[in-house]
């Protein structure tokens, strides 16, 4: 299980920021899988409460919700 992972942080992500519900290091990429580092995260869904690694996961994400 993802929560399982040493240095696994869980957030809850807001419009503009996040909080921080378990401390750690990252999140993954709701898309890819790919580590975050929480000072490099720039990419979330409040509405999905999902983390991107950059701009294009993002926009994959948005586009296959508004397909479903």
């Amino acid at each position: 299980m993802a929560a399982d992972i040493q240095g696994l942080a869980v957030l809850h992500y807001g419009a503009a920021d996040f909080d921080i519900v378990r401390p750690g290091q990252f999140v993954l990429c709701a898309v890819s899988g790919a580590r975050i580092d929480l000072e490099d995260l720039r990419y979330w869904s409040a509405e999905l409460q999902q983390a991107y690694r950059g701009p294009q996961e993002a926009t994959q994400a948005l586009v296959r919700n508004s397909a479903g």
